[in-house]
């Protein structure tokens, strides 16, 4: 492999009739002794584009970044930079910069020399003009003589994004960034590092196993697992339309509920949902529509109404009698109730505490009910527990 990693950069082939102004995997794969960890990985990542690789422990999100990042060798495949293979360059080759979760500052260094180190070994010009702008992009220009030990973990997670940018590298890594932070100050990062991103306009690649955080992000996510992209898109897309049940459970929580087609109508599927006829939007049917094959109908838990027994509930047609209360959690912004239906299921339904309507209590009847258009269909061969124990490593 030592001769191969010498090969100089050579112009992008892309395949694909044509360059890619961004960066570009193709069927990239990383074999350890006793595994894959990534199994022949084909990802665009559009140039300027804030890009998530979201999924659980041992999917294979880090190791893909560790090969873009030039620390790990790919087994095979190729990575394109714009019309640049990298995929045997050296690290320090390739315009790339990593921000890793333990932000690997300089202890004895000021924040301003922290951020000027790699100008500094470059011998860059107008050090003091581009380390202030960039301190003042971060907003941290009132600390710049300060060590990192005098700062708070967000104000560190600046100086190291602050460092990298410096570079003014085509692409920036950042490998779990705010894992080391409590709630509170992950949730305000999330929404600055977003704000620096679109100021820089530079491509952002983010390895995360926080699904808010993604969403919160991204434009873009892949959903990893096993070593493949399980589903990619916009964040909206893959919360509203999971097209698996692992994305269906990681990506939020779902209702997967047992059901056998029953044909179309027009432009719907009908489903016997345990005795109760629902019908979906055939654009959200990920199966084959045929006769009698059992599928899984998905719903997310805050977009099922509950009513009192009798009583008239949005979403006719797709209304279910017979359930009851068995657990009432109230979290503040919303209530989350489980309601036992009669085959013995439990379904999750979380409903926003406006004050409009009351609690419902444990052990009352009650139906349930939702539109339509908020469900999806699933190959029943998926397993239906996929992706709901990853979501807590």
């Amino acid at each position: 492999m030592s001769q191969v990693a010498e090969r100089t950069a050579q112009p992008a082939q892309t395949g694909d009739g044509g360059s890619f102004d961004g960066l570009r995997l193709r069927s990239l794969t990383k074999q350890f002794a006793a595994f894959t960890a990534v199994d022949s990985l084909d990802l665009d990542v559009p140039s300027g584009s804030f890009f998530a690789l979201l999924g659980p422990s041992g999917c294979g999100k880090t190791t893909t970044l560790r090969m873009v990042a030039g620390l790990e060798t790919p087994t095979s495949g190729s990575m394109h930079l714009g019309d640049r293979d990298i995929t045997w360059d050296k690290p320090y080759r390739r315009p790339v910069n990593t921000v890793f979760q333990n932000y690997a500052l300089f202890p004895h260094l000021d924040i301003f020399e922290n951020v000027a180190f790699g100008l500094r070994r470059r011998r860059g010009k107008d050090v003091e003009k581009q380390v202030g702008d960039m301190l003042e992009l971060v907003e941290l220009d009132s600390q710049a003589r300060k060590k990192p030990a005098q700062l708070s973990g967000g104000q560190q997670q600046r100086v190291a994004l602050a460092r990298a940018l410096i570079n003014r590298p085509e692409v920036l890594l950042l490998d779990e960034p705010l894992g080391a932070l409590d709630l509170k100050l992950r949730r305000s990062m999330q929404i600055e590092i977003k704000r620096i991103q679109t100021e820089v306009g530079l491509t952002f690649v983010h390895v995360t196993h926080d699904q808010e955080e993604a969403m919160t992000m991204a434009d873009t996510i892949a959903v990893m697992n096993a070593g493949v992209i399980e589903q990619m898109g916009a964040p909206g897309d893959l919360y509203e339309n999971p097209r698996t049940t692992f994305v269906a459970n990681f990506l939020g929580q779902s209702n997967l509920i047992e059901g056998t087609l029953k044909g179309r109508d027009g432009d719907q599927v009908v489903v016997d949902m345990q005795g109760t006829l629902a019908t979906v939007p055939a654009s959200r049917a990920h199966v084959d529509v045929v006769d009698n094959n059992p599928v899984w109908l998905g719903i997310r838990p805050e977009k099922v109404l509950l009513g009192e027994s009798g009583d008239a509930i949005d979403a006719p047609g797709n209304s279910i009698p017979g359930g009851v209360v068995t657990d009432v959690s109230f979290v503040g912004v919303s209530t989350q109730y489980l309601v036992r239906m009669p085959w013995g299921q439990e379904l999750q339904v979380f409903e926003q505490n406006t004050g409009r309507r009351r609690l419902f209590r444990q052990g009352e009847p009650v139906e349930v009910s939702w539109r339509p258009e908020y469900a999806f269909l699933l190959d029943h061969s998926q397993d239906a527990s996929a992706g709901v124990e990853d979501d807590a490593s």
